[in-house]
């Protein structure tokens, strides 16, 4: 059973899934394309990918890919927490610009889904935390793209400062908000 929650941003959905507990620990049915299918998530995911960050204060992001490979993304974290970010750069959204910011730890069995056409990233809150997530486009390098994760533009409400906080050369110099041209479209339901 899943249970669905609402984000300031309608197309950004966070679920729970129930656990069965016991003596021995508990089993949780984390992944079922007929219940996703059932809440109107049609993902067809083709690639799962993990990230094991050492330390907290780590911040991988903001990523997405172009189209025709861009991704949706289903993101749970398996061990420690995460601030988990996605920005809508969907151009004529009338969320446009904005974000969900959502905390997901492995205790709380949440999960965030994130759409096509958003910017996506987060910041560790623990150290050795494991992060998994389900994707509906397979990686291509030549489609990697991404924005600046402190962009004052955005207004995203980082736990770690820019000067603490551990990211890669990569993703130190990925462009501004200002300059950005989104590949995206806002199509209405």
């Amino acid at each position: 059973m899943i249970e669905i929650h609402s984000t300031s941003i309608p197309e950004v959905k966070v679920m729970t899934s129930s656990r069965a507990i016991d003596g021995r620990g508990f089993f949780a049915e984390t992944y079922s394309r007929r219940d996703f299918i059932e809440i109107g998530i049609t993902a067809d995911f083709v690639q799962d990918n993990e990230s094991w960050n050492s330390a907290a204060g780590t911040i991988r992001g903001l990523h997405f890919q172009r189209p025709d490979f861009a991704q949706a993304k289903l993101v749970r974290v398996l061990s420690g927490a995460i601030l988990d970010v996605a920005v809508d750069i969907r151009v004529g959204s009338p969320t446009y610009a904005q974000h969900v910011a959502l905390e997901l730890d492995a205790a709380d069995n949440k999960q965030i889904f994130i759409p096509r056409g958003f910017a996506h990233g987060f910041c560790t809150l623990a150290p050795a935390t494991h992060v998994t997530y389900k994707v509906d486009a397979y990686y291509s390098e030549a489609h990697e793209s991404g924005l600046l994760w402190n962009d004052p533009n955005l207004a995203i409400k980082w736990p770690v400062d820019s000067a603490a906080a551990i990211l890669s050369e990569k993703d130190a110099d990925l462009p501004g908000f200002a300059a950005f041209e989104s590949p995206f479209m806002f199509e209405a339901a």
